[in-house]
């Protein structure tokens, strides 16, 4: 029997929205989150970023499945992106340690804005310049924007784990490790992609049992667990940097962006 292609849902249905609504869901849950952290709730504020981030995944798996990839859905992924995990993140941490550093705390903030804006810009310059069916590398080039929102709070993380103020909160500490991590979104670093993970069939039942055991410990302990996952992928870093420099040796494989942090444009046009 035939594989029959998927046909889009028809102009106006529910369904050839849904993935649009998502994307929408995700920049009020980024919006809600500088709500929170004016009101000085900054648990409520970080888990809004990252149910922006589950969202932010969700719609251009949805537009796939769905068949209603668009460039209206593509572009709305991208200024979506650009105010959940670009100024989101730069005003909560903010409001909670970087205004105490004066004009370099401000400074910090804007920077972080900025490499998230300038990221995104290069992503979508460079696949228009490459064309979308070029073979992708195993890897990010640099710190996608969800992940560098979610490696600047780390400070704030540690913070609510720890339960008190402690050094983590010092203003300039803080605002240089908000000038490191913007310098990593628009860096040529390789980072983990894992979409490019391949897990064989006899792994495949010990890692549910494991991705279980490690969701029943995040409900108990969520802000240990965040920490954990920052700090892992912040350690892949050279251990992917090192592995490039293999793929390029064996291979010579072509250090591309990947849509990560952008709209997935692999696709023809993805509502993301």
């Amino acid at each position: 029997m035939r594989n029959r292609r998927r046909l889009p849902p028809p102009a106006g249905s529910f369904f050839r929205m849904l993935p649009n609504a998502l994307t929408t869901l995700a920049l009020c849950a980024g919006m809600n989150a500088i709500r929170f952290a004016v009101q000085g709730r900054w648990e409520a504020a970080v888990v809004a970023i990252v149910i922006a981030a589950i969202l932010d995944t969700l719609d251009g798996r949805t537009a796939r499945l769905l068949n209603a990839q668009s460039k209206f859905g593509a572009e709305l992924d991208s200024l979506a992106d650009i105010v959940s995990f670009g100024v989101t993140p730069a005003i909560l941490l903010y409001l909670w340690a970087l205004h105490a550093a004066g004009n370099i705390g401000w400074m910090a903030t804007l920077a972080f804005s900025i490499c998230a804006a300038l990221r995104l810009a290069r992503f979508n310059t460079a696949l228009s310049a490459i064309g979308p069916r070029q073979p992708k590398a195993p890897y990010f080039v640099g710190v996608p924007t969800p992940a560098g929102a979610g490696t600047a709070l780390l400070p704030l993380i540690i913070d609510l784990q720890m339960g008190e103020p402690g050094f983590v909160k010092h203003p300039y500490l803080v605002s240089l490790w908000v000038l490191v991590v913007a310098l990593l979104m628009v860096s040529r670093i390789p980072t983990l992609a894992l979409t490019s993970i391949r897990v064989g069939q006899r792994l495949r039942l010990p890692l549910l049992a494991v991705i279980g055991i490690a969701a029943g410990v995040t409900v108990d302990t969520p802000w240990a667990t965040a920490i954990v996952v920052i700090v892992g992928y912040l350690l892949s870093i050279p251990v992917l940097y090192w592995q490039r420099h293999r793929l390029r040796a064996r291979n010579a494989v072509p250090e591309m962006l990947t849509p990560a942090d952008a709209p997935d444009l692999t696709e023809p046009h993805t509502e993301s």
